[in-house]
């Protein structure tokens, strides 16, 4: 596996109080995309995370067909406007620069957006989280099982709220499959009333399993997914309110560190700050499973 130090090494820390000013996807795109010692295989691997703007850049699309992309992806907005088109003719071939599942999610789209119940992004974004489980390898691959879990459980706990069959909302849900301590925080999590606050301590939840996940592998490809994964949280918490938004994340960080332990032989090794410096206990770890 490559090592990417110097890249690693020359990105700002990504510290919950700076959320601000912390650097921004799309330049990390710019930057990766300038790295000539990185592998095919290793581009292929982080083009995985843009495609979840790619994804979000497809919804604003499928509202607005002239709107403006908010997202860094890997395609333009005029790739992503030849796809729609393509995907919605009667005699249509999927155009094979993209994943399948966008094209069947534009035709899916256009038959059920008008019904009840029916969630655009979380419906594409399942459909994401598995393409992305099987195209992935590693860490990538047990990411996008983490989500797949999550999405899964949260939304059979809402139907299981609302009397609504969970099988018609979920994709191969089995709660008896599900860790029963990831389980447990997202029941706890679902009984918020605050619908921010259960978006944050999803995020925070996430947050701490990348660190456990890349806390002996720092300079690896899979540390900078990791990189770009807690990037685009901050990015996102800080568009939406860059001030009390991170600090109650970070008090939910903090929360969840508190829960952790570290072996006694790796503690002279942490580094310092908000960087990788927990391997949790109390926390889900899908390498336990």
């Amino acid at each position: 596996m490559a090592e990417y130090y110097y890249l690693l090494s020359g990105l700002p820390d990504l510290k919950l109080e700076d959320a601000k000013e912390s650097v921004t996807t799309r330049e990390l795109r710019d930057m990766i995309a300038e790295q000539d010692d990185m592998s095919g295989r290793d581009k292929a691997l982080l083009e995985l995370f843009f495609l979840t703007g790619d994804c979000k850049n497809l919804l604003v699309l499928l509202e607005d067909n002239l709107a403006e992309l908010p997202y860094g992806g890997n395609w333009t907005k005029t790739e992503l406007q030849e796809m729609i088109a393509d995907a919605l003719e009667d005699e249509f071939e999927d155009d094979p620069r993209f994943p399948p599942f966008m094209a069947d999610f534009v035709r899916e789209y256009f038959e059920q957006k008008e019904m009840p119940g029916y969630f655009p992004e979380d419906r594409l974004m399942l459909r994401y989280w598995k393409y992305l489980e099987k195209q992935g390898t590693g860490l990538v691959k047990r990411w996008a099982a983490l989500n797949l879990d999550i999405a899964n459980a949260l939304t059979a706990l809402i139907c299981e709220k609302q009397g609504w069959p969970a099988e018609q909302y979920t994709y191969g849900y089995d709660e008896s499959e599900t860790d029963p301590v990831l389980l447990a925080q997202l029941r706890d999590i679902a009984a918020d009333s605050d619908p921010v606050a259960k978006e944050r301590r999803i995020d925070a939840l996430k947050w701490v399993w990348l660190e456990d996940e890349t806390f002996m592998e720092p300079f690896s490809v899979n540390a900078l997914f990791a990189y770009l994964l807690k990037a685009g949280m901050l990015e996102r918490w800080a568009m939406l309110d860059p001030e009390q938004g991170k600090a109650r994340f970070r008090e939910l960080i903090e929360s969840l560190r508190r829960e952790a332990t570290v072996p006694q032989e790796f503690t002279a090794y942490m580094p310092k700050g908000d960087g990788f410096d927990a391997r949790s206990e109390g926390v889900y770890n899908k390498n336990e499973r």
